[in-house]
């Protein structure tokens, strides 16, 4: 088991890729701690690690509000003692009321930015300590496409997605002569239930398809390769990097 005597917070994990990369690396022996603003949907991913005889605590955070970030960190350091890897996942998109700048209104920027970058922030902020203490760490930001080409109208997500590529270089350099890594997966356009109003429309869910020279959507579990390496010490010398997940959508 690559993550054996490892300990994850995965912030999203109640559904999507949050949820197959918590799976996944509590099968590769880490601790998980699942957080995620839906208590229901949280707490049956841990009750899916534990059926499989592995390790999880379930923690409602809003990773907007600081409080709920402190109190999750605050509860994952007194359940396993440690946290060597943040999975920061958890992301809003705000279908029809994203889009254009001059049509877009504030309360859809500023929870759009609070929840994506900011969660994304706040989440480092409070975990890093810990990993200081260790002289070790790992974390990986989910970044999108988005937030490297143009997208219509997507303004506040793609914003802050774009904000996600600079949040890790700026933290791979502050914090990689510590020991503690930082790098993005970028996936493409995955099928999961963020994306399930888009990808509802056949006609849109095909436009995608055609995106992805491999000729598909993603899944969730696509992700959870690349993840887990990341999240291992076989990417010890992996640094600021960006690793897509796009079925070739990047490429071409």
């Amino acid at each position: 088991m690559r993550l054996k005597g490892k300990v994850a917070v995965v912030t999203g994990a109640g559904a999507g890729i949050g949820q197959a990369v918590a799976l996944r690396f509590a099968r590769e022996g880490a601790g998980v701690v699942v957080a995620e603003i839906d208590s229901g949907n949280g707490q049956a991913t841990v009750e899916a690690i534990q059926r499989s005889e592995g390790a999880a605590l379930f923690a409602r955070a809003d990773v907007s509000d600081e409080n709920d970030v402190k109190a999750m960190v605050t509860a994952a350091s007194n359940c396993f003692g440690r946290i060597d890897i943040l999975f920061n996942n958890a992301a809003i998109l705000l279908h029809g009321r994203d889009t254009r700048a001059h049509e877009l209104s504030t309360e859809v920027w500023d929870r759009t930015m609070a929840v994506n970058l900011g969660g994304y922030w706040l989440c480092s902020k409070y975990v890093i300590p810990h990993m200081l203490r260790q002289r070790q760490g790992s974390i990986i930001h989910v970044a999108s496409p988005t937030g490297m080409l143009g997208f219509a109208s997507l303004t506040a997500y793609s914003t802050s997605k774009g904000g996600v590529f600079a949040l890790t270089r700026a933290m791979a350099a502050d914090y990689a002569p510590e020991h503690i890594r930082v790098n993005a997966i970028v996936p493409g356009t995955i099928d999961t239930p963020m994306n399930a109003a888009e990808l509802a429309n056949e006609e849109s869910r095909q436009r995608f398809i055609a995106m992805a020279p491999a000729g598909r959507l993603g899944i969730p579990e696509d992700i959870c390769g690349l993840a887990v390496f990341l999240a291992s010490d076989e990417s010890q010398y992996c640094v600021g990097g960006f690793y897509a997940v796009d079925g070739g959508q990047t490429a071409v």
